[in-house]
């Protein structure tokens, strides 16, 4: 793989990620114009160093906002970490559950099919972008409607309200375009969660949701290794660590905007740039891509 190829991937990567925008479609759609297989070995080894990248950024860019208050006692610490639980948990039993369905319905008589096989249909992922910019819009036109609050404070959140966003975010699992972090916190404030306690909470799930996808996608590599990818895999393990770091940094950047427009009352414009990204890939869907 070109290292040009691999630089522009860890950039819409570490900017997509980040954004609540859907880095899949963004991703998916860059590997389609580059002519990439998203199926190869070293794609796969690619997109784990990538979202290892924009993990650490969010635990470097949050890390200051958690410890003062996550962590600004035991007691504050024991009821975060039992949302943070109770979220991750229903995150994986709605998001794995409905992986497991859709894998049965779609590919039925398939042998060894995955839900990965669907996560390059643009037909699939244009109505899903469309959907999460739907919801970024309608918190985003609420929110601009009532008080603005932008500061955090430890009681905004209840556990009513982290188990209904770790349930969204589990919707968001199967669904190619659906973005995470746009439909936590757009879920989040329509609950009546602070913003900034949405963000912080949005992304604490985050950090322990992503070992779990990383460590899964780990091991399709292997697997794939094992059926005879490991060439291509030892000539990407470099590159892609590079890219790894450029994710990072450009993760950083990604979510210091993310946090300007989501307490200066632009979170809805992200909703409107999601919309038209779903024209966009719906245009590439009827031109053959």
């Amino acid at each position: 793989m070109a290292f040009l190829k691999i630089m522009i991937l860890a950039i819409v990567q570490g900017l997509a990620e980040l954004l609540p925008v859907s880095s899949s479609a963004h991703v998916v759609v860059a590997e389609k114009l580059m002519g990439l297989d998203p199926s190869a070995p070293a794609m796969t080894l690619l997109l784990v160093m990538l979202h290892t990248g924009t993990m650490f950024a969010v635990i470097v860019y949050f890390w200051r906002r958690w410890r003062r208050t996550y962590f600004s006692s035991m007691e504050q610490f024991k009821r975060v970490a039992v949302q943070v639980i109770l979220a991750s948990a229903l995150t994986g039993v709605i998001g794995y559950g409905l992986q497991w369905v859709i894998t049965k319905v779609a590919f039925r008589g398939v042998p060894g099919a995955q839900i990965e096989d669907l996560f390059s249909h643009l037909e699939w992922i244009a109505p899903a972008l469309a959907l999460g910019g739907i919801l970024i819009l309608i918190a985003g036109r609420r929110e601009r409607k009532s008080v603005p609050v932008t500061v955090f404070k430890g009681e905004d959140l209840n556990t009513g309200q982290a188990t209904l966003i770790g349930a969204v975010q589990g919707l968001c699992l199967p669904f190619r375009g659906l973005s995470r972090s746009g439909a936590t916190i757009s879920t989040a404030m329509l609950a009546g969660v602070a913003k900034n306690s949405a963000e912080n909470f949005s992304f604490a799930l985050a950090v322990v949701l992503t070992p779990a996808v990383v460590a899964r996608e780990t091991l399709r590599v292997l697997h794939m290794e094992h059926q005879g990818g490991a060439a291509s895999l030892g000539s990407a393990a470099v590159p892609s660590l590079v890219g790894a770091v450029l994710a990072f940094l450009v993760g950083l950047i990604a979510l210091k905007w993310l946090s300007g427009w989501l307490e200066s009352g632009r979170w809805y414009l992200f909703g409107v740039y999601c919309l038209v990204a779903a024209a966009v890939v719906a245009g590439f869907y009827i031109a053959g891509y």
